[in-house]
């Protein structure tokens, strides 16, 4: 069984249900039909990675660093990115156009940009990016742009092959995920077939009668059946949409519904399919409109998430004339990425109820240390602590909180919480959306 905490979002939510999700340790290669479908995957997992915090290796043998950072945009203004250039003294040859953009460097992104020297030598960029690699904290997440990039600077898939079966494992080892993209029109049969043998995760993109199609090929860790089935998609910048959103809008979206419920109330797709009984994969396809949940399961369903079954069949509950909602129906939060024990939670208002903030009671037992925020959201955050002491490090800062002190959070999210006290912490904390 999988450690649900090693479990991390793609930055697509529709290939998470297709894939359940990413695991630290996976390769993922992407056999790309036009050179260009992969490329609003990639630029949404780093997105992801960005707002975990989590640095990221860029390396890039198909595009000039000017190119690069047009493409990337805003994805370019973080420090924790890093940019392994291959292109300029490789496919670049090390031309005066391209090094004059590190002559008296001027940028406005924050990522660094680092040449290799010698990108023709399989030895000179695998020291590149683990040496990069040994001084990063965290799991370090990878873009590899491209193997067909690789393959024309190194003549021959005999040096692909060697280079990608020594990395793997390696990567594997280290704690990393990584993408790989490859040109699926550039390669013989019997290279892709080798790739995908040692890949974690292989999927294809292709253009069928005009339309692009997505198959996942392998997923290691996982039972699913979503193999070898392509599902139709479209892609403009981060934006992706899949068919079966727009088969489900056009119903009842029970699937949908499920997984918002599920995902507040803090529950993996592995533990709700404990407690109802039935497998993961079960879980996926329902909440991907893959199948529909029978009558006993969706209201075991809804008895674990301690809400009427009428819930699933629309948008939010009906509070018209609620405005008291007693402690004694508080539900209890799960936090499966934060290590167990370390923090616990009540939810303070219905799971099926959608107010504009939603609050929670959170402990910290004393002497716990919370290696990151206890939440992944986007809007702003209010705590108040009512008792205990706590501790906040953000942007390398430590804060002190003590007992009717105020956090307010805009943009930033803590990297660490900590309780240096005897007693329970215990904090009011909103979110507002």
């Amino acid at each position: 069984m999988v450690d649900e905490r090693l479990r991390v979002a793609s930055g697509v939510s529709q290939l998470d249900r297709l894939l359940d999700g990413l695991y630290i340790g996976d390769n993922v290669v992407w056999h790309d039909d036009a050179g260009s479908l992969a490329a609003p995957f990639c630029l949404s997992f780093i997105q992801a990675s960005q707002a975990q915090k989590k640095p990221i290796i860029y390396v890039s043998f198909d595009r000039s660093p000017r190119n690069l950072l047009e493409k990337l945009g805003r994805l370019a203004d973080n420090p924790l990115l890093t940019i392994l250039d291959c292109f300029t003294y490789g496919k670049g040859a090390g031309s005066r156009i391209f090094l004059d953009f590190y002559s008296g460097r001027n940028s406005d992104s924050k990522c660094r940009i680092l040449p290799v020297k010698d990108p023709r030598s399989i030895q000179s960029v695998s020291d590149s990016f683990y040496g990069i690699h040994e001084k990063l904290e965290g799991d370090v997440r990878f873009v590899f742009e491209s193997i067909t990039g690789m393959q024309e600077l190194w003549n021959g898939e005999e040096h692909i092959i060697n280079f990608y079966s020594h990395s793997c494992p390696r990567l594997y080892e280290l704690n990393t995920i990584a993408y790989w993209i490859i040109e699926k029109k550039a390669h013989t049969q019997r290279l892709r077939a080798q790739i995908n043998q040692i890949a974690q995760v292989a999927i294809d993109l292709s253009v069928k009668r005009g339309k692009t199609a997505l198959t996942i090929i392998k997923a290691e860790k996982r039972t699913l059946d979503t193999l070898n089935k392509p599902y139709i998609y479209w892609a403009k910048d981060l934006n992706i949409a899949f068919e079966f959103d727009k088969q489900a809008k056009s119903g009842i979206d029970i699937g949908t519904r499920i997984k918002e419920l599920r995902t507040r109330y803090g529950l993996s797709q592995t533990k709700i399919a404990k407690l109802v009984g039935v497998t993961p994969s079960n879980i996926s396809q329902v909440e991907s409109n893959l199948i529909y949940p029978s009558l006993p399961a969706l209201m075991k369903i809804a008895e674990v998430l301690s809400i009427d079954v009428s819930s699933f069949f629309s948008e939010s509950a009906d509070t018209s004339n609620k405005v008291v909602f007693p402690f004694s129906g508080a539900i209890d939060v799960q936090f499966p990425y934060l290590p167990k024990g370390s923090i616990t939670g009540k939810m303070l208002t219905p799971v099926d109820f959608e107010p504009k903030v939603e609050s929670f009671i959170i402990e910290i037992p004393p002497g716990k240390k919370i290696p990151t925020h206890f939440f992944v959201h986007k809007g702003e955050e209010f705590g108040y602590l009512i008792k205990g002491k706590l501790q906040m490090k953000m942007n390398k800062t430590v804060h002190t909180i003590n007992p009717g002190d105020v956090v307010y959070l805009t943009s930033g999210l803590p990297s660490e919480w900590k309780n240096p006290g005897t007693d329970t912490a215990r904090l009011l904390w909103a979110k507002i959306k």
